[in-house]
């Protein structure tokens, strides 16, 4: 017997009877943009729960908030980070084809919403990542957007002309803000809050979860409930982490990721429902009563022009989609 194995078999032999040597503990991380408090955060905590309870916590899910959510993307890329849970809107930048869920007034509600993303639609969307060097593995929610800014009451898509409205690296969005007379101007998430302190931009739009999480009121005095766009969530992961896994693990995570989607869906509409009353309580004056025809007879003409450049055929499925299609 060489000195190698003579240790190794001492070293089991002092193990106390019935004891067995500890598994080894796989690391992965999931960043996402928002405090752990949010809709975002609910959803990773329950991927992190599903995941090491499934593995005997053979994994350990660590979540950390990185607001800057382009960044994140690269680093789920590359692999410096294991996934991303965040926002549909800067996947475009590297997906193309995630863009065609960011037209405006594309989504009917929610139902319709979800319906599309996860049925067909939404996986023929997925199966476009691994060619981009990224993987889709659920879609999320963000919720539909609305408009917040520090100057005046916004009823009519008029009272948008001037405005400096910060969007997402985001050039469907950008020119939907163009063609209401706003001045679009992109940034990281990670840089708002400074900009609104500062003057540089006037407002913002995001849907009231991410507003109520981030205490946008205490830098934004108006909320007018536009819901111009329809924000998916979703859940990317570097291809070499999922492709490391073996058949049971990546069962178990898939089942996470839908166990994450759903507390995060269920957090968005908790906060739909609480969110417009919490804002108010908090000092911000709430437009209510939009009328969605006029904004989307104003953006009429630049829609048209957005939508030559994106999927036709796509967006006519996603309108016309109905329960059970």
């Amino acid at each position: 017997m060489t000195i190698a194995r003579r240790l190794a078999f001492a070293a089991a032999l002092a193990l106390p009877l019935g004891a067995a040597p500890a598994l080894a503990q796989t690391q992965l991380t999931i960043q996402h943009p928002l405090p752990l408090n949010s809709h975002y955060g609910a959803g990773a905590s329950a991927i992190k729960e599903a995941f090491e309870r499934a593995t005997n916590n053979r994994f350990r899910v660590n979540i950390q908030r990185n607001d800057n959510e382009r960044e994140a993307i690269e680093s789920a890329q590359i692999g410096t980070i294991e996934c991303y849970l965040g926002s549909n809107g800067p996947v475009g930048n590297f997906v193309p084809e995630a863009r065609n869920l960011d037209v405006p007034f594309l989504f009917r509600d929610t139902a319709h919403a979800r319906g599309v993303l996860d049925g067909a639609i939404g996986q023929e969307l997925l199966a476009r990542f691994p060619s981009r060097g990224l993987v889709g593995v659920v879609w999320m929610e963000n919720g539909f957007r609305h408009l917040t800014n520090s100057r005046r009451e916004v009823n009519q898509p008029a009272d948008i002309r001037g405005l400096k409205v910060r969007t997402m690296e985001n050039p469907v969005h950008m020119r939907a803000f163009n063609a209401l007379g706003a001045l679009p101007t992109p940034m990281a998430f990670s840089e708002l809050v400074p900009a609104l302190q500062q003057g540089t931009v006037d407002g913002q739009e995001n849907p009231i979860p991410v507003i109520v999480a981030n205490n946008l009121n205490q830098v934004q005095r108006f909320l007018t409930l536009t819901g111009h766009v329809y924000s998916p969530g979703i859940l990317i992961c570097n291809p070499g982490f999922i492709n490391r896994l073996n058949a049971a693990d990546r069962a178990a995570f898939q089942a996470a990721a839908v166990a994450g989607r759903d507390a995060n869906r269920a957090r968005v509409t908790a906060d739909d429902q609480s969110g417009i009353d919490e804002l108010r309580r908090r000092g911000m004056t709430v437009t209510t009563s939009v009328d969605n025809a006029a904004f989307q007879q104003a953006l009429a003409p630049q829609a048209a022009q957005i939508e030559q450049q994106l999927d036709a055929a796509l967006l006519r499925r996603i309108r016309e989609w109905q329960p059970g299609s």
